[in-house]
């Protein structure tokens, strides 16, 4: 299966994949569009009434719109509300119920860390799941995380497209109404539905305690003393295995269709009980850009001109289907330093497959290299396969879709607010090349725009950038490097690049559990998030109150190829002249010697 890339099943599993995503899109997308335009849907009948609870709770009605001003401090007041309930949770975890396995508390930065990892839709885990959290911790602190951070990610997201589509207006809807639509008509269903065909595939769901499962065999633990003669590990026979179990499946299905990506397991989706089959791993490859690929189209539906989504979905998949192919030719190429080894065999048949340290056989090396692929262009960060393992050539591919700020496809609504970020400056430099206003959807892009898009751009590569130096220069942050050299440089731009672009996979070859890397990639997480999210609700509130500019012959067509390839050289140029520095001291580096 691993090599099967060469031969016309490789190219096989992967359209089939993008024809599956892509089928889905209209749909989907269209769907999507009626629930956030607040039309009816067929699920208003059996779930009408529990919105109409929530808006009570929250003190709002339906058709109470907001500014700008007041959306922002509605997702700032919701997001602060649930990292303080998560942390008193995880910090004070072994007083609350539905711990069979005894869990423990956790300690401070742990907690503080995994809280904003979880608000902030990154879900980057310093821990071991199934041994650190309870059930309740589980279901009631990471699964409701899952569902609001990723609803939060589309409120936003709808917001700027009801700024691009509105004029003359300061309102650009209710924060409340929007995440509660979101969570109820969008992601509760989905969710449903992925968990039911996920527990059918084997993935457990279920309150019971852990399983202790015998060995065939005994296994046998000598007695083991230190340098003074001091037993250190006495001798033992072990005759049986624990299995963790628990609430798995609804927590995968979230985990994936709303980019959030943090495992039940600590091995993630390279678990078996996590991903047991074929089905399992191609319906969360699926989930991973299922919403966020819909959203272009939903997008297109909101703005009136269907051609807008579709441009941008097209310039996501022009960056990503290269950058994917290169991963997995890079995997197949495998290691040339097993040339050098002669075993009473062909040195060509050491590695028939491939590069396959860190990988499931069971999975393969296309299965692998397209999961790390689409986890790091969307911001959901779940592994079928450890990245630290990949090839250098194999591992830039994920690193680099990380760097482009999360915006090909990107995390659910995140992406394409990001995206649009791009879209203004691409329209933007468009304008000045040509000496025309800029406008974009009949909205004039001027300096307020412009700044706010910068900002929302810049500020992740100076919080990756920064960071890096930080974890380099400090001897906290270079006590958690376990591979020398060019490696561990690589694990350091990983760990920060995740946390600052709210993706959350790893090269997981860094001892991040420990207070500096808890607390550094913690605020990280958080100024990567929201320092996004305020600049572009402004560009929102900025753009809904402008009038309509009526197109004219110089009106640039943002939905024709052109602009395309324009928008795809804008996000590739950013993104790489960035990082290219820190990517030499990385990846390249270690290539280059891994090809002496």
């Amino acid at each position: 299966m691993s090599g099967s890339f060469l031969t016309g099943n490789g190219l096989l599993q992967i359209a089939l994949y993008f024809a599956v995503l892509f089928a889905c899109v209209k749909p989907l997308g269209g769907y999507m569009a009626r629930v956030y335009e607040g039309e009816a849907v067929w699920l208003q009948k059996p779930l009408g009434w529990l919105e109409n609870i929530f808006y009570k709770l929250c003190g709002t009605k339906r058709d109470q719109e907001m500014n700008w001003k007041q959306y922002t401090a509605a997702t700032l007041m919701f997001s602060l509300g649930g990292f303080v309930l998560l942390y008193c949770l995880l910090r004070w975890q072994s007083l609350f119920p539905m711990n069979p396995a005894g869990m423990g508390d956790l300690t401070p930065d742990l907690s503080f860390n995994t809280a904003v990892s979880f608000i902030t839709n990154t879900n980057w885990q310093s821990y071991g799941g199934e041994s650190t959290l309870s059930y309740f911790s589980q279901m009631v602190g990471l699964t409701v995380q899952n569902f609001v951070s990723a609803a939060l990610g589309m409120a936003v997201m709808v917001a700027l497209i009801r700024g691009i589509a509105r004029k003359n207006t300061d309102k650009i809807g209710n924060f409340w109404v929007d995440l509660t639509r979101g969570t109820l008509y969008v992601l509760l269903p989905l969710a449903l539905i992925w968990t039911l065909l996920l527990g059918a595939q084997g993935i457990p769901q279920t309150f019971k305690e852990y399983v202790n499962v015998p060995y065939i065999e005994a296994q046998h633990v000598d007695e083991k003393k230190d340098d003074q003669g001091n037993i250190t590990q006495k001798a033992d026979t072990i005759t049986q295995q624990t299995i963790a179990v628990g609430p798995v499946a609804s927590q995968i299905a979230i985990k994936q269709l709303g980019t959030n990506g943090g495992g039940f397991y600590n091995a993630n989706s390279a678990n078996p009980l996590e991903n047991p089959t074929p089905l399992s791993n191609f319906l969360e490859m699926l989930a991973i850009l299922l919403i966020p690929a819909a959203l272009c189209y939903s997008f297109g539906a909101m703005v009136k001109d269907r051609r807008q989504g579709w441009a941008l979905l097209a310039a996501m998949t022009v960056i990503f289907v290269p950058l994917m192919f290169y991963c997995v030719a890079a995997e197949q190429s495998g290691n040339p330093h097993f040339s050098a080894f002669t075993i009473d065999q062909q040195a060509s048949d050491l590695q028939p497959g491939g590069n396959m340290e860190g990988k499931e056989a069971r999975l393969g090396i296309i299965n692998s290299a397209l999961w790390a692929s689409a986890t790091t262009a969307a911001s959901n960060g779940s592994v079928n396969a450890m990245h630290d393992s990949f090839t250098p050539a194999g591992g830039f591919v994920p690193l680099l879709l990380i760097q482009f700020g999360e915006v090909i496809y990107g995390g659910v609504g995140s992406g394409l607010y990001g995206m649009l970020m791009y879209v203004i400056v691409a329209v933007f430099i468009a304008g000045l090349m040509v000496g025309r206003t800029p406008e974009y959807m009949g909205k004039k892009i001027q300096s307020f725009e412009m700044k706010m898009a910068s900002i929302a751009i810049l500020i992740t590569p100076v919080l990756v950038l920064f960071g890096t130096a930080l974890g380099l220069m400090t001897e906290a942050g270079k006590a958690g490097i376990l591979n020398p050299g060019a490696q561990g440089f690589s694990e350091i731009l990983y760990a920060f690049s995740s946390a600052a672009n709210n993706n959350g996979s790893a090269f997981a070859g860094l001892s991040a559990n420990t207070p500096f890397y808890n607390t550094a990639l913690g605020i990280c997480m958080l100024f990567g998030r929201y320092f996004i999210i305020v600049p572009v609700l402004a560009i929102a509130g900025s753009l809904a109150a402008k009038n309509s500019v009526p197109r004219s012959a110089g009106t640039l067509s943002t939905h024709k190829p052109l602009f395309i390839v324009f928008l795809v050289g804008t996000v590739v140029l950013v993104g790489v002249l960035t990082f290219v520095p820190a990517l030499a001291l990385g990846p390249a580096v270690e290539h280059l010697n891994l090809m002496k």
